[in-house]
């Protein structure tokens, strides 16, 4: 493997490699999720590593990227990668994007239809989850309790505190990244989802409380040519892991029914 970093949209990511693409031959371009690397997705891009190119993206301020300018949400990385994609040589293309990565592939389609011959979408986000009334009701008396604290003290310590009792896990770590974080959280891909015309993969992992499998039973009803396959048992990141060959087996499955 070896990774090389590539300039485009004013910012500059890493992009890892596993093989060499052939022209007319299907690309594999791994997406990783919030606060993780291309790292993330070499146990699983190593088992089609014998039947597919890939290239494993560290997005701009994960892994070995630097920081994109802080106005940038999902639709900013999918421009970015679509110039990256229209620089490469001649090659059908899909999207393998994990949670944050698939909602810049979901983007990705909708922006950019001629680029993607497929898309995988692996525990995807994108949608706003449906919550219970009592889930609602604690989510929204934490985000109160916090703005009322954060009125009576000053960014430091204090502030760093107080984030790391009501923050979720991703946000107390997102740093310089938080303003991002809080942007690409709100959205809603709904009306994008619809525009996505490729033939497009849904994988979920029935014990994911991340992600959960409602929100993908929900794209897949507004992407008209997909797919949703449950893996029983694996959460939100074992899929990844422990789910990498059952993943494997339905990403090679579906690469062939689109293979020209």
């Amino acid at each position: 493997m070896n990774a090389q970093h590539i300039v485009v949209a004013g910012t500059t990511f890493s992009v890892t490699e596993l093989g060499k693409p052939k022209p007319g031959a299907l690309h594999l371009i791994w997406g990783h999720g919030w606060g993780q690397s291309a790292a993330a997705f070499e146990p699983l891009a190593g088992i089609l590593e014998p039947f597919y190119a890939s290239s494993l993206i560290d997005f701009p301020g994960f892994g070995g990227s630097a920081p994109p300018p802080p106005t940038w949400g999902t639709a900013e990385y999918a421009d970015a990668v679509a110039e990256w994609l229209r620089a490469l040589s001649p090659a059908k293309v899909v999207w393998i994007g994990h949670s944050f990565g698939g909602r810049v592939g979901i983007q990705l389609a909708a922006r950019y239809p001629d680029l993607l011959t497929g898309l995988v979408l692996i525990a995807s986000a994108g949608l706003q989850r449906n919550r219970s009334l009592l889930e609602r009701v604690q989510k929204n008396t934490r985000i109160a309790a916090f703005k009322i604290a954060r009125r009576f003290v000053r960014e430091g310590p204090q502030l760093d505190r107080l984030r790391q009792r009501f923050g979720s896990a991703d946000y107390r770590q997102a740093g310089a990244m938080r303003p991002i974080l809080l942007r690409v959280v709100r959205e809603d891909l709904t009306g994008q989802a619809r525009q996505v015309n490729c033939p497009t993969l849904l994988i979920y992992g029935t014990n994911d409380t991340e992600t959960p499998p409602e929100i993908g039973e929900r794209l897949s009803k507004l992407i008209p040519r997909s797919e949703l396959v449950l893996l029983e048992g694996f959460t939100h990141l074992s899929i990844l892991t422990d789910g990498r060959h059952q993943v494997a087996m339905r990403v090679r499955r579906f690469l062939g029914q689109i293979q020209p």
